[in-house]
């Protein structure tokens, strides 16, 4: 998927390795909530839900289990779609309260354990949050398939799942796009045709929606 991710500009919300290097994107921006965390002098460095870009300025804006940690989740992913451009692509990685890792969580003793106490949302609720932001999911590809109390790394359940893109992996990515780029609108047209009764009309049709519409 890094390889189809392209554009001028692209962020990435992370505080794991960067995935963005991978893309072939001109100007890859790295993020960080603390000078010291910074890698580069180039990193953005401000609060993740107060980012300091103008909107719609980016192609591509990568969300990377950033959601799970922080308090103010939904403030960040609006931070995140106001920053990328209408055309753009919004990526959010996440991890799935369903699969294996994620039914751990029913234990309290288990949950300090995980990322953000365990707070952890399924893509239908994500989807939810991306429509109020005027997004809408696109796909949602599933992986990390294992059995319980088994190694992190199954090839074969791995490759199962993936095939079938089941519901069941220990995480996920969401790929989303703004709402207005997945609408064509339908405009009606002038067309000259046969001349209809009544006196100098001259000819002239226009096509809407009680006529017959011009093919696309």
């Amino acid at each position: 998927m890094c390889e189809r991710w392209f554009g001028p500009h692209a962020l990435e919300l992370s505080l794991a390795p960067v995935l963005t290097d991978m893309c072939p994107v001109q100007h890859a921006l790295r993020w960080s909530p603390t000078p010291e965390l910074a890698e580069s002098k180039s990193t953005l460095v401000c609060p993740p839900d107060q980012l300091a870009l103008p909107d719609g300025c980016l192609d591509l804006v990568v969300v990377h289990h950033l959601l799970e940690v922080l308090p103010s989740a939904h403030h960040v992913l609006q931070e995140a779609a106001r920053v990328t451009a209408d055309d753009g692509h919004l990526v959010l990685f996440g991890w799935s309260p369903y699969g294996t890792a994620g039914c751990s969580r029913v234990r309290p003793e288990w949950r300090r354990h995980f990322h953000g106490g365990g707070r952890w949302r399924s893509p239908a609720q994500l989807s939810d949050w991306l429509e109020f932001v005027d997004f809408e999911a696109q796909r949602v590809d599933y992986c990390g398939f294992r059995m319980p109390g088994g190694p992190g790394r199954n090839a074969m359940l791995e490759t199962l799942g993936r095939r079938y893109n089941l519901p069941l992996g220990d995480a996920y990515m969401i790929h989303a796009r703004r709402r207005s780029q997945l609408i064509q609108p339908q405009r009606g047209r002038l067309a000259f045709e046969r001349p209809v009764a009544g006196p100098a009309l001259g000819g002239i049709t226009r096509l809407g929606s009680s006529a017959r519409r011009a093919p696309d």
